[in-house]
């Protein structure tokens, strides 16, 4: 059983930074590319950016790409999102996943293609 678990959301204001990080335990951890999603209030979950098993590629919404990162630590089984210049808009719970398929061609940036969840980390941020 692959068991994702968030931390490190909170409340930050306008320009700050947060890193979220995802411990993964169960499987293979370097056979799973690795998602980050967000869900406001009254809004679909939509795709924030994912890397690939390796870490070798990653992936950005057009609306993340310049101030998110993402990375890896395959010894650690952990992903982490490093989010920088924040936005009142990027107010949201955000959720990591873990793609079973690695053999995916195309990176998964849906939330069907993701196999296993995490529970949710809250981000706020204030303006």
């Amino acid at each position: 059983q692959v068991q994702l678990v968030e931390s490190g959301g909170g409340l930050v204001q306008a320009g700050g930074s947060l890193r979220l990080s995802c411990a993964v335990s169960g499987g293979t951890f370097s056979n799973y590319a690795m998602g980050w999603f967000r869900q406001a209030p009254g809004k679909e979950r939509e795709f924030v950016s994912a890397i690939r098993g390796s870490g070798a590629s990653t992936y950005y919404s057009d609306s993340v790409k310049g101030r998110f990162t993402i990375f890896r630590d395959n010894v650690k089984n952990m992903v982490y999102l490093q989010m920088n210049s924040l936005k009142p808009e990027d107010t949201a719970v955000y959720y990591c996943a873990a793609d079973s398929f690695p053999s995916r061609v195309v990176i998964a940036t849906t939330p069907h293609q993701y196999s296993y969840w995490g529970q949710g980390t809250q981000v706020t941020v204030s303006s």
